[in-house]
């Protein structure tokens, strides 16, 4: 049950912690904000329950670090990662480590909610059901085999230049299929097109 579930915001600048605090308090959850991963830490119990929305670069503790430490101490709430300076490997790096989504700031408040509400429902750290599963799957069998070779140089952080180069075609021929990648999986950014694959694998 997602209704007032505790929500635990980790952002060293004030402002932002205020913001989502309003804005997920306004949706029934309990609201805590920590100014860094350590507080966070030392403020919780190996048990706590609810869902952790984090920076990744903080003074000291990053919020990769975190999700690391997070699985060492054996605490099994899932956790979204946020970042201003995001791109397709620290995605990558975030889901391999545990987190169950990544949002590049700026972001629009109403997907970080469906994020928490589809994250609490799904219940904390429990896997992809298959169903789950088979669906991305599914959307990435769908893709040509230029399409694949263009994917996985997304999901290497490549920009378009260098797969245009590996590849032997033009920048222009790659944001093509990059665009028919984009909507072939109905991935609405890159996040979330490293999510599915990460699910398919």
């Amino acid at each position: 049950m997602s209704d007032g579930a505790a929500i635990h915001i980790i952002d060293d600048d004030p402002s932002v912690r205020e913001s989502l605090a309003l804005l997920v308090s306004a949706e029934g959850h309990v609201c805590h904000t920590y100014f860094s991963a350590q507080a966070f830490l030392d403020a919780i119990d190996n048990d706590a329950t609810g869902c952790v929305v984090t920076d990744v670069r903080m003074p000291g503790m990053s919020g990769l670090d975190l999700l690391t430490t997070m699985k060492e101490r054996r605490v099994f709430m899932p956790v979204i990662v946020m970042s201003a300076h995001g791109d397709v490997p620290m995605a990558i790096t975030a889901m391999k480590r545990g987190a169950v989504d990544f949002f590049k700031k700026p972001f629009d408040g109403g997907a970080l909610l469906a994020s928490i509400r589809a994250t609490l429902t799904r219940g904390d750290g429990e896997p992809a059901s298959d169903a789950e599963a088979q669906m991305p799957q599914e959307k990435l069998a769908s893709l040509s085999k230029r399409e694949k070779e263009v994917l996985v140089g997304l999901l290497k952080g490549q920009p378009n230049k260098n797969i245009a180069h590996e590849l032997g075609i033009s920048v222009r021929t790659v944001e093509v299929h990059r665009a028919k990648v984009m909507a072939k999986t109905q991935a609405t950014s890159l996040a979330e097109l490293v999510k599915m694959a990460l699910v398919a694998l």
